[in-house]
This record gives C-alpha cells, sequence and structure tokens, in this order.
C-alpha cells in the first residue's frame, strides 16, 4: 500500500488513494437514539488544551496531525471562529468522539474530522455521534455536506459515512509526506 517516494528536497512521500464523498440532503426518518444510556452529543468550544486531547485520543490512530501543526494562535482563531463548529461526544461527561466541521456557516459545508477514541469502537456511538452532528449541521443551513477520507482511516469509515447518505464523487491518488 505505501509506496515510498523521495522528493527532491529529499522527503519521503506516499501516494495515497483519497475519496471524496458528499451528502446533498438532510438524513431521513428519525434521529438514532444514544445507544447507551449517558451518551451525549452536544456542540461545544473546547479550549485548545481540550481540544487536542481528544483530538489525539482520536486520532493517533488514524495519523491525524493537520490540528497538532497548526501555531496556537492559529489553533485558537480556527476553534473560536464562527465557521467552526465541534459536537463532541461524551460518556457520563467524559469525551471519546468528535465531529469538526469547517465552513459551517456557508451553504458548501465540509467535515473535517470525525471518529472515537478506541475504547469505545464497536458501541454503535460514531453512526450516533455522526447522524447527530450531520443534523445539526443541516439545521445551521447546509446545502451539502461533504468530506474525503482516505486509506489510513478506520476501514469502516467509507461504510459508515454511505450508511448516513455520502456518496462518492472522485477518487485520487494524492502524494503526501508521512
Amino acid at each position: 500500500m505505501d509506496d515510498i517516494k523521495a522528493t527532491p528536497s529529499g522527503e519521503n512521500t506516499v501516494q495515497l488513494l483519497v475519496t471524496y464523498m458528499e451528502m446533498l440532503e438532510r438524513p431521513a426518518g428519525d434521529a438514532f437514539p444514544a445507544p447507551i444510556a449517558h451518551a451525549v452529543v452536544t456542540s461545544e468550544r473546547p479550549d485548545a488544551a481540550a481540544f487536542l486531547s481528544l483530538y489525539r485520543a482520536v486520532g493517533e490512530p488514524l495519523r491525524w496531525d493537520q490540528r497538532l501543526r497548526m501555531p496556537k494562535a492559529t489553533l485558537d482563531d480556527f476553534l473560536s471562529s464562527p465557521s467552526t463548529n465541534l459536537y463532541i461526544l461524551r460518556l457520563d461527561g467524559r469525551a471519546v468522539g468528535l465531529c469538526e466541521f469547517d465552513r459551517a456557516d456557508t451553504k458548501d459545508v465540509e467535515l473535517t474530522h470525525f471518529g472515537l477514541i478506541p475504547d469505545v469502537y464497536g458501541q454503535r456511538l460514531g453512526p450516533f455521534l455522526l447522524d447527530s452532528a450531520l443534523r445539526a449541521a443541516w439545521d445551521r443551513g447546509a446545502k451539502r455536506i461533504w468530506l474525503h477520507t482516505d486509506e489510513w482511516d478506520h476501514p469502516k469509515a467509507q461504510a459508515t459515512y454511505r450508511r448516513a447518505g455520502f456518496s462518492i464523487f472522485a477518487q485520487k491518488f494524492e502524494e503526501i509526506v508521512p
């Protein structure tokens, strides 16, 4: 899978298959009920330290690093921006998942990060978080929600997105520095 090449500057790169998906209408039917008592999804604006703690817990197994590379002032601006919406899944008050939207104040919204901490996998919390967050994004006036996922994402990511109502609109190989 990882075909490593070197750039002219000497950095190693990898060709990664990236899949772009979109959702063009609000989820049909009733909202998913919480699969576990005391599971709650809320819109939150955590400070940088709390956000990065959850981001690491969710994203480390998936090689997330985008927010970790942001200077603190840029991250603070991002977290407080009206174009950013964060939905946090909590179990008995403990943050165990996140769904992050960028450009949430536009009609074309990007789902930039979504996931759970590994110790709560397999309990139907992911679909619950995703459904709750998507419905909230549609309630804010979205006309299209899109995302990209890749081979490094959770193995069930694309199937979860499809069940939520997303469909593929493009796929391409991208060269990245691992």
